[in-house]
């Protein structure tokens, strides 16, 4: 009678040992430090199994870590919304691009652009690109 071959989540013992080795490669040298040190070992099925877990927990809670400041404000924002209303977060938008276009009123009557840009289309320009021939250029006058 043949013995049925165990798995692990479709890996067979080999390939979740492999796993391991890789996640393991992608984890802090204190998170690495800490497996070793709690006995988490990548032998045995038992053992290979709760190392695979554990590295699992540990890749799940890196992408904060990584995150710029800016993303993390913007992940907190999207994890609030889940729990406003639509017309909530509709009003918030409203109120938001109001601020927004009076702050941008505000720059402009402090810092006022006073340069004027034309293009002129009239004239051609005074050197032509040899690589790009199908593209057009313009020259610019500030007045």
């Amino acid at each position: 009678m043949a013995r049925q071959k165990r798995t692990f989540n479709g890996m067979s013992y080999a390939q979740v040992q492999r796993a391991n080795s890789e996640n393991r490669r992608k984890l802090e040298k204190d998170e690495q430090q800490w497996l070793k040190t709690n006995g988490y070992k990548n032998v045995g099925w038992n053992h290979v199994i709760q190392l695979y877990e554990k590295i699992e927990e540990f890749l799940e809670a890196s992408p904060l870590k990584d995150m710029s400041l800016e993303e993390l404000f913007l992940e907190a924002d999207r994890i609030g919304n889940k729990y406003l209303e639509p017309e909530d977060i509709t009003n918030f938008n409203q109120q938001l691009a109001k601020e927004v276009s009076e702050i941008g009123e505000l720059i402009d009557r402090q810092f006022p652009d006073t340069t004027i840009e034309v293009i002129d289309f009239s004239q051609p320009t005074a050197k032509k690109s040899p690589k790009k021939r199908n593209q057009k250029t313009y020259r610019t006058a500030k007045l």
